[in-house]
Formats: structure tokens, sequence, C-alpha cells
């Protein structure tokens, strides 16, 4: 995952939008997601993780991150679902489908989405592009 930082930066060179829109509602909304999962989904998920793996697991700090996550994958499923707008969408932001952005680069996540079936179809379908398989390669695993 990438920071919000990085990928605003990658925005003001991207002159031919292949990662945003020309659309400034378009636009508006890639930065929505973005900074929506800045901010609430990858420090739950982080914080997840962390505890998880400490020596001294917290059952309430498990319970609680993971309760929070999930609240978040639900947005996520509920904007990837098309449940208010009667169309599913293959990414978060853009007209009709959508179109890959860094909102996705930005939220691209791997984990538990089992009760998420529109949520795990988008990071499938992010996670088969070549450049997230070469961020994503063998050499990067701990």
């Amino acid at each position: 995952m990438e920071t919000s930082a990085e990928l605003l930066y990658l925005l003001k060179f991207d002159k031919e939008h292949c990662f945003g829109f020309k659309d400034e509602l378009e636009q508006s909304e890639l930065l929505q997601w973005l900074l929506f999962w800045h901010g609430s989904g990858a420090p739950y998920q982080r914080n997840l993780g962390y505890f998880r793996r400490a020596q001294e697991q917290s059952d309430f700090a498990i319970k609680r991150f993971r309760k929070e996550t999930y609240r978040v994958f639900g947005v996520l499923e509920l904007q990837l679902s098309g449940k208010y707008t009667g169309q599913t969408k293959d990414y978060l932001a853009g007209k009709g489908k959508g179109k890959f952005s860094v909102a996705d680069i930005g939220t691209y996540t791997d984990k538990e989405m089992a009760e998420y079936p529109h949520l795990l179809e988008w990071v499938e379908r992010i996670g088969k592009r070549p450049a997230i398989q070469r961020g994503i390669g063998g050499r990067y695993k701990q």
C-alpha cells in the first residue's frame, strides 16, 4: 500500500490521467476514497495486524481493530456492490464501473474479506495487475 502523499504526488505528474480523472467530479470521488481509506481503513488494519503479531496479544485490542477494519470494509463493499446506485463497480472511483486510479492503489489490501464478496473480487482484480504482482513479489516478502 502506498501512502496518500506519494499517490497525490503521482497525480500531479499524471498528465495523461492514467491514475486519475479529467472530470472534476470523478477526480473528487477519487480523492474522497483515497482519503477515506487513509484516515479510516489503513490505521485500523495496521493496528489489527500489529496486535495479532504482538508477543502479549490483547484480545480487547484485536477485537476492537477487527471491528473497525470490518466496518471500513463494509463501506468499501457498499461502494463496489452498487447497493445505492444500482450498478456494481470494478473500481472505487469514476463513472459507471469506474477506472483504476490512485484510490485503488492506496486502498488495495489483501486480508479478511470473506464476508465482502464485491470487495474480495476487487482485491483479486487489483492483485492481478502486472505492476501489483511485481510490487508484492517474492523479493519483498519477509
